[in-house]
């Protein structure tokens, strides 16, 4: 079976067990964390390591997450360890976190700039993607800069792709001039 569809079956029933028994906030908030963690080079070689047992893994789990994650996570967490798919764990995280948002109908929305992007501007966007009903409702914003677009901005979600960057139409006007059917002939 494929990792995704093993990560995909695996966080829809802790989604409903989540959903069952009114934690679905307080698990997204353990996995996010869980989650975070995994990019820990060391943790994540651990969890996938076949030489590492898995009562080892379940005590560092228990020592790393003490007190902080919900009983309902930590079980969760535990009967995957013992199934076998910790190697899967981050993967499943993920798949929680996406299942998560189909729910709560969020769109994960990615603007990439030339210069950091204000509050103003990103309210500004919302308001033109909700108007057209884009995306799903609820907007999540991902921010980052990438100064190679010299102004302007691109915005990708759910498939779609946006670019009003600088660089992008310089590209188009760049094609325009060089193109045969853009020639002009005296």
């Amino acid at each position: 079976m494929s990792t995704y569809r093993i990560a995909s079956r695996y966080a829809k029933s802790l989604l409903d067990l989540a959903i069952e028994q009114g934690k679905l906030d307080v698990v997204l908030k353990d996995v996010e964390s869980f989650v975070k963690a995994t990019e820990n080079r060391d943790f994540a070689l651990l969890l996938k390591s076949p030489l590492v047992k898995s009562d080892k893994k379940e005590k560092v789990l228990d020592e790393i997450f003490k007190g902080n994650m919900d009983k309902l996570t930590s079980s969760f967490l535990h009967i995957i360890i013992r199934k076998g798919r910790e190697a899967q764990l981050a993967e499943i995280g993920h798949e929680f976190i996406n299942q998560y948002r189909v729910i709560k109908n969020i769109s994960i929305v990615n603007v990439v700039s030339a210069e950091p992007i204000g509050e103003e501007t990103l309210s500004s966007i919302r308001k033109k993607l909700i108007e057209s009903k884009m995306t799903r409702g609820n907007i999540e914003f991902k921010t980052s800069v990438d100064k190679d677009l010299i102004g302007g901005f691109v915005i990708s979600f759910e498939d779609r792709l946006y670019d009003a960057s600088v660089s992008h139409q310089l590209d188009l006007l760049r094609k325009q001039f060089t193109g045969k059917e853009y020639q002009v002939s005296f």
